[in-house]
């Protein structure tokens, strides 16, 4: 982008772009499927969704008036939000529900906003996200993650010209969406060698005394939903 001056930045932000070739969105649809399906790949790849997922968490967390404690991301993609306030009713389980669900309806907004045209305005979003989640991170590997990714981000939106950011915003949200659905997959054929009993879906089940698998059908609907609906937006 390289504008010189902030109504310049200001007018790019909030202006449209024209979208990638059907070739380039394609490719990125293909490129994302890679990352998420091939296991070598999807092991690094991961930690993008773990970051989404954490800060879903955080952002409810928040919203429903709880106090915040920090995030840490680990290095074999798992991750913890802490939040403190009643340990029970409607703001804690929001707050579990979320973490699933986030990574596919953040997809699924970005798909909103590059089938509106607004490219930079995905790619600034995004960067700002990643900073509200970097000030929460109380771990070494956690703000490494953080930075790294928030640093590709601002730099392809700063200095990329229009075919980068275009190709690389749609292999984000393209990514997002295909991310989100094989998590929920994962953690269920763990619970099902009876593994990860303090998950996401357990927690909620106590909570809710509703059974662990109807939320885990759950997630898979929000992001099989999502991923449906965003691809229906996105493929030419």
């Amino acid at each position: 982008m390289q504008p010189h001056s902030i109504s310049q930045v200001w007018d790019q932000v909030t202006g449209t772009q024209a979208a990638p070739g059907s070739t380039v969105v394609w490719a990125m649809a293909a490129v994302a499927l890679v990352a998420v399906g091939w296991r070598a790949v999807w092991h690094l790849s991961r930690n993008v969704v773990t970051i989404a997922h954490e800060g879903g968490h955080a952002l409810v967390a928040l919203l429903m008036r709880r106090r915040l404690h920090g995030i840490r991301l680990h290095s074999d993609t798992s991750g913890l939000t802490v939040s403190s306030g009643k340990p029970y009713g409607p703001g804690m389980v929001f707050t579990a529900a979320a973490g699933y669900t986030a990574p596919s309806l953040l997809g699924l907004g970005g798909a909103w906003l590059l089938s509106a045209g607004h490219t930079t305005a995905l790619l600034w979003a995004v960067v700002a996200l990643l900073l509200g989640v970097l000030i929460e991170v109380r771990n070494a590997f956690g703000v490494l993650t953080v930075l790294t990714t928030g640093a590709l981000c601002f730099a392809v939106s700063w200095f990329g010209g229009a075919e980068l950011q275009g190709a690389f915003a749609y292999l984000s949200v393209f990514f997002l969406l295909l991310g989100g659905v094989r998590p929920v997959v994962e953690l269920q054929t763990k619970r099902a060698r009876g593994q990860a009993r303090d998950s996401d879906a357990d927690q909620l089940a106590r909570l809710t005394r509703l059974p662990g698998l109807l939320w885990i059908v759950l997630f898979l609907a929000v992001s099989l939903g999502s991923l449906a609906l965003g691809a229906r937006w996105l493929l030419p």
